[in-house]
């Protein structure tokens, strides 16, 4: 990812960064590493946070984080359909949103920047895993301050993406190969966001993507993810057909 070892603005640092993500490795089978490398991040960058995410057909599916504030951000920019993940994702270009609170982040991203705020994060620096041609999800970083990262930092940063990038590519498809259900877990949640979506469309006569910001729009307005949303659907406890 355009880091090579003769390449070392940090004066060693690079070797430092290589040795704290394989000691962050060691042992870690397929379900662990990109949690594991989401932790590496954190201990490496100025950062307070880390989230890495698929691309899902619809929607950014969260993967694994660095801990629970890192996840619910994560989650807030699938329940929202906006933030930086999603530019991403669109361009498979780095997004690095040094400050929230500037005008230009709140005209972009106006209730993500908000909720994330509140959140007490300033800063938000989304990487792509993959390419501009194929770009398989994001690694997004997160910081209680405002700023960037300066050019050793974000040569590191997508190192740790690069790396994630190999994970997850070399991360078995059946979840028996891996001996562990981490996979499968993980294209259920998605399958119920959408079936819910196909109740919604029923439901209300409208189309996919209406189905989905519909679902978006109450997963935001009651504080919930669109996973627990959807649930709420498919377990006919919601229905939108109804006042």
């Amino acid at each position: 990812m355009g880091v090579r070892p003769g390449d070392d603005p940090g004066g060693g640092e690079y070797e430092r960064a290589v040795g704290v993500i394989t000691a962050g490795l060691r042992g870690a089978g397929p379900a662990e590493a990109p949690g594991r490398l989401c932790a590496v991040a954190v201990e490496l960058l100025p950062v307070d946070g880390a989230s890495v995410s698929l691309r899902g057909d619809s929607m950014p599916l969260q993967l694994a984080a660095s801990g629970a504030g890192a996840a619910r951000l994560a989650q807030l920019q699938a329940t929202l359909g906006d933030g930086p993940c999603h530019h991403v994702l669109r361009t498979g270009a780095p997004v690095l949103a040094r400050d929230l609170a500037d005008g230009a982040c709140a005209d972009r991203w106006p209730v993500f920047a908000q909720q994330a705020l509140g959140s007490g994060v300033r800063a938000v620096y989304a990487l792509p895993l993959g390419s501009t041609a194929v770009c398989v999800g994001t690694l997004d970083l997160y910081s209680a301050s405002p700023g960037g990262l300066d050019a050793h930092q974000l040569q590191v940063a997508l190192l740790v993406a690069g790396v994630m990038t190999v994970a997850l590519t070399d991360l078995p498809f059946d979840a028996r190969d891996a001996g562990e259900g981490w996979l499968s877990g993980l294209a259920a949640d998605h399958d119920r966001v959408h079936q819910a979506v196909g109740m919604i469309m029923a439901q209300l006569g409208v189309g996919a993507d209406e189905a989905l910001a519909r679902l978006r729009g109450d997963a935001f307005a009651h504080d919930r993810t669109v996973l627990e949303a959807a649930l709420d659907v498919v377990a006919r406890r919601r229905r939108f057909d109804t006042p």
